[in-house]
């Protein structure tokens, strides 16, 4: 299925690049490229209007360099087509069907790409280790899931699989709360003492 999402991914990307010229992967090198995922977290309880952090740290353990090291998130529905931190509504009478469930504060810092829902830092050293992080502040209540994979490249060509071969790829599930979180002001400062 994630080969799957994220060819349809690559492929809207790409059409929506197209100008004539060169390809856009015509210069990248073809390849199977070993990594290991150090680290992939999301809190699983968030809270409306509450900033959040997703961090995904990856390590290049082939002997190459990766060409262009990428991740890409889809939603819980993106059967239905939502990318990134967004859904698809289903109401018929929607110009555009597309509604945030996280706004996206900051992403990888240089990561943006003209690809849906992709962030791509550049080429990885062998042995070498980069982080992606996102600053979001969720929008919507409710249990969500969002998918992330690790990818070599934005054009598929370049491949990346953990050592036992597996898609780099994973799922988090995050309960969003309506409550809004109770906080405490020190009344002589005016600062937050609490926020929980």
């Amino acid at each position: 299925m994630w080969a799957t999402s994220v060819a349809a991914i690559v492929a809207a990307g790409f059409v929506a690049g197209c100008g004539g010229g060169e390809r856009q992967d015509a210069n990248e090198p073809s390849g199977t490229f070993k990594v290991k995922v150090l680290k992939a977290s999301f809190p699983p309880h968030q809270r409306l209007a509450n900033s959040a952090v997703m961090r995904v740290v990856v390590r290049n353990d082939s002997g190459k360099t990766i060409p262009n090291v990428a991740v890409t998130i889809t939603s819980d529905d993106d059967a239905k087509g939502g990318a990134g931190f967004t859904t698809r509504s289903t109401s018929p009478d929607l110009a555009d069907p597309t509604r945030q469930l996280w706004i996206v504060d900051q992403g990888p810092h240089g990561g943006d790409t003209a690809y849906v829902s992709t962030w791509a830092l550049g080429p990885l050293a062998a042995g070498r280790t980069q982080s992606f992080e996102w600053h979001v502040t969720p929008v919507v209540a409710g249990t969500h899931l969002l998918r992330w994979h690790v990818a070599a490249g934005l054009n598929g060509k370049a491949v990346a699989r953990t050592a036992n071969g597996q898609d780099p790829a994973g799922i988090f599930r995050v309960r969003v709360a309506s409550k809004p979180p109770a906080v405490t002001v020190d009344p002589k400062t005016g600062d937050i003492v609490n926020a929980s």
